[in-house]
């Protein structure tokens, strides 16, 4: 009986005693909440509220205009239809052959420099190196590089081509250049969950009498799966909103057939002070964006 009492003196005495330290963990979001509401949060609804104006910062009569922004990217009479429409191919087609390396190439280096070999380390260190550099570094590099006139490129090949100028060659530049500068990112975030595998499952596996390629296959794609997601989303989004190397590179030629969506939006917003249907423009490329990313999900959850 006295040590019921007792018991139930305890409980009583824990639930009235405070709980310390609960706000500890709000107290370490606190910095990265208020940046999130500041940069990111608060513009974009600001941004929303833009998209439903004519909205030129030089002027200060802003009309509200509706939905007439969003309304004019459907509408083929539209000044902004043709161009922002052929910004949206332009993105697509760099997306589109763009994606496919940065997956599939960085997966086939990790597994190289994954495995024990001399001079592993220096490897795992060149490859990256390129990703260490800038945008505008990288892209005025290659302009001078690929120059019909004074490039390196050329000379070493004995061609003239117009790397920059023409078709198909200023997308063969872009997206070589791009996967040349990001190749080393996407491996060391492979590298990285391939030594987060356990070593028991290819041991295993080579008790079953496996090979390479059935170790690849049922036992480092599967542990890769989670990597393999972000890494196609990562850089499915990074291709979609490409804008340095069309701008520094190609500058949008031949006849803005290489100017991605955020380089039109860009010019839209900045250069001709359209603020409010560039702002449209950015809410319905981020929305394609969406959906794509959550058809990308969808199919990896599906392979699981």
């Amino acid at each position: 009986m006295v040590s019921l009492t007792l018991k139930g003196a305890a409980s009583r005495t824990a639930t009235v005693v405070p709980r310390s330290g609960q706000a500890t963990p709000y107290l370490f979001l606190a910095p990265y909440l208020l940046l999130f509401v500041v940069f990111v949060l608060a513009p974009a609804i600001f941004g929303i509220w833009i998209s439903l104006h004519d909205w030129d910062y030089l002027l200060e009569a802003r009309p509200f205009v509706g939905l007439d922004n969003y309304t004019a990217l459907l509408d083929p009479a539209s000044a902004v239809y043709a161009d922002f429409w052929m910004s949206m191919r332009a993105t697509g087609i760099f997306t589109l052959f763009s994606v496919p390396f940065l997956v599939v190439l960085p997966l086939g280096l990790a597994l190289l420099l994954h495995r024990p070999f001399r001079g592993r380390t220096f490897f795992r260190g060149l490859f990256f190196a390129p990703y260490v550099l800038g945008v505008a570094v990288v892209s005025l590099m290659w302009r001078l590089l690929l120059d019909p006139n004074l490039g390196l490129v050329d000379w070493l090949l004995g061609t003239d081509i117009g790397w920059t100028t023409s078709l198909p060659w200023a997308w063969i530049a872009l997206v070589g250049v791009t996967v040349w500068w990001t190749i080393g990112f996407n491996g060391v975030i492979y590298l990285a969950g391939m030594q987060d595998i356990p070593r028991d499952l290819y041991d295993a596996a080579k008790v079953d009498g496996a090979g390479r390629w059935a170790e690849f296959r049922h036992v480092t794609l599967p542990g890769l799966r989670p990597v393999a997601l972000f890494v196609v989303t990562t850089t499915i989004l990074a291709s979609a909103n490409m804008f340095g190397q069309s701008y520094l590179l190609t500058q949008g030629a031949p006849g803005g057939e290489t100017r991605t969506a955020i380089y039109y939006i860009l010019d839209q917003g900045l250069s001709q002070y359209k603020m409010g249907s560039a702002a449209a423009m950015s809410y319905v490329l981020t929305l394609a964006l969406i959906l794509v990313s959550v058809v990308n999900f969808r199919l990896f959850r599906r392979r699981s």
